[in-house]
């Protein structure tokens, strides 16, 4: 649903920095402050919206940068109205391939939109699916279809719920924002400047979205997978799911990047993908108090503030290096979706608390990097990425224990001794890491780590601690689609999301989601 609701009301945006201090020690009466504030320029405020924070800390003098909407005695401040859904017509039903971001807010916008959305998850629901995380990190065993990966909610359910996003379409962002408020996520995500739910807090919002799916006439299908397509000319006119065959009028497929079995399926049936760019490498962990102590540059700023983040990026050798899904007070997790290999990823609970900080480490992986395996066509960087994570199961030991390694110990090329504590829950084994990828990849992750330290003086901690391998940042295929948003060879099918190769996070799958359900909606 399209709104101009800030139309209506003539408002003032007013940009200000506020000292921390300043900020945190009239935290209990802000509102006030900030009138006192800004008196001066607007002696007559009626209300105060706030509708971006971030924080400045390149100088000890730390800053909160505030965006407000300033309403004044004669403004109105109006309240946004909430999504408003047609009844459903059965007649125009829409199969989605995956409940992640992109499925989850694809079958929203096809309600809002009048169209029936027919949810295909090949793994299990929320409360189900914890069951299988916990055993792969209590005991190694892998569920293959319901795991950090596979499930309601997709990875982002059990791995951070992060909503920072490089995309600029803003009034769509505020929508899918709004709509994770109203379903149980703070209000502060509607305007702090890396807005984060939390792994604690996500599955319940998600479960919550799925309600209103339900409620709205929507049809989910968990522990359903997608096995096969049937096309004729143009158009695909069945689907075989769980071993039957059904009618299909409209296909999103938004089944998230570590999905390859569909990648297969589409290169089975002759439907046209394409080797992607992507990145790789290690996620790399520090205390959260050394970062801390890094980027706020004094106790009193520590005590004040949350716990610190980084985003660091590097050019070695032409190529991009760069950190990658940053968590605060974080933990790693086992993200493999197949037995005998490993992966690495990244979350945090919503208050940020935990003792570590990681991040990923990884760079740009392509053509050059996956000459070996050029006989895969489409599939050549995929088969890569495989490569590498089996190579790292061997290297830790089976059980997904992931191969490890101090950070200083990888920069002067030797084997740990002893490995520095960890989040790890299912263990780590004491590998030289320099010998996991190709040379030349491993000589842009160390320089890189070099260059990072001139930065961020500290980088290269004697506490730090690197894993293995960091892999699935984005999909190594891209499922090529036109300026519609269906694909070339067939008009009813809508790739979708990351697995598609056309997001890179929670928002801008959720965003693309949006707009292939949009697409769809306007050709009925």
């Amino acid at each position: 649903m399209e709104t101009s609701w800030k139309s209506i009301v003539p408002v003032h945006i007013v940009e200000i920095s506020v000292s921390i201090h300043d900020y945190h020690t009239n935290k209990d009466n802000l509102y006030d402050f900030l009138v006192a504030k800004l008196h001066g320029k607007y002696p007559d405020i009626n209300a105060i919206i706030t509708l971006k924070k971030s924080t400045d800390a390149r100088k000890k003098a730390i800053k909160h940068n505030l965006r407000l909407e300033v309403f004044t005695e004669n403004d109105f401040p109006l309240k946004k109205p909430k999504p408003e859904y047609k009844t459903v017509d059965t007649s125009k039903f829409v199969h989605i391939i995956g409940f992640g971001p992109a499925g989850i807010f694809a079958a929203v916008k096809c309600l809002e939109l009048g169209m029936k959305p027919i949810v295909i998850e090949r793994g299990k629901s929320v409360k189900n699916r914890r069951r299988d995380v916990a055993q792969l990190n209590r005991s190694g065993i892998i569920n293959t279809e319901s795991n950090y990966c596979y499930g309601e909610g997709g990875a982002g359910t059990f791995s951070d719920g992060k909503l920072y996003t490089r995309s600029h379409k803003r009034g769509k962002i505020q929508e899918i924002l709004d709509l994770f408020v109203e379903h149980g996520a703070d209000p502060n995500i509607l305007f702090e400047a890396h807005p984060h739910i939390g792994t604690n807090k996500l599955p319940e919002i998600i479960q919550n979205l799925r309600e209103t799916i339900l409620e709205r006439g929507g049809e989910i299908r968990f522990d359903h997978k997608l096995e096969d397509v049937r096309y004729a000319e143009n158009h695909v006119y069945e689907i075989k799911v769980n071993g039957d065959w059904e009618k299909c009028n409209h296909l999103i497929l938004a089944t998230g990047h570590s999905a390859r079995d569909i990648y297969s399926i589409l290169d089975n049936r002759a439907i046209a993908i394409e080797a992607k760019p992507f990145a790789m490498g290690f996620r790399i962990e520090h205390p959260q108090s050394l970062i801390n102590n890094i980027q706020y540059h004094t106790p009193e700023n520590v005590k004040i503030l949350p716990p610190a983040s980084y985003s660091l990026v590097c050019q070695i050798k032409q190529k991009g290096v760069f950190s990658f899904c940053m968590c605060p007070g974080g933990v790693i997790a086992p993200a493999a979706t197949a037995d005998e290999e490993v992966v690495v990823n990244g979350w945090s609970p919503s208050k940020r608390n935990g003792k570590f900080a990681n991040s990923g480490w990884v760079t740009e992986i392509g053509p050059d990097e996956w000459k070996e395996y050029a006989h895969f066509d489409a599939l050549a960087g995929l088969e890569f990425q495989k490569s590498i994570e089996r190579k790292a199961y061997k290297l830790g030991g089976g059980k997904f224990k992931v191969p490890a390694q101090n950070i200083q110990d990888f920069l002067s090329n030797k084997i740990s001794a002893k490995l520095n504590n960890s989040s790890y829950f299912p263990g780590m084994t004491s590998v030289n890491l320099n010998e996991l990828y190709p040379t030349e990849v491993t000589y842009r992750l160390r320089e890189g780590l070099r260059e990072m330290t001139k930065r961020l003086k500290g980088f290269n901690h004697k506490d730090g601690v690197i894993t293995a391998p960091e892999s699935r940042t984005s999909s190594p295929v891209r499922i090529p689609r036109t300026n519609s948003l269906y694909h070339p060879d067939l008009i009813n099918l809508y790739p979708c999301g990351e697995g598609a190769g056309y997001a890179g996070g929670i928002i801008s799958a959720a965003l693309d989601g949006f707009r292939v359900a949009h697409s769809i909606g306007e050709q009925l």
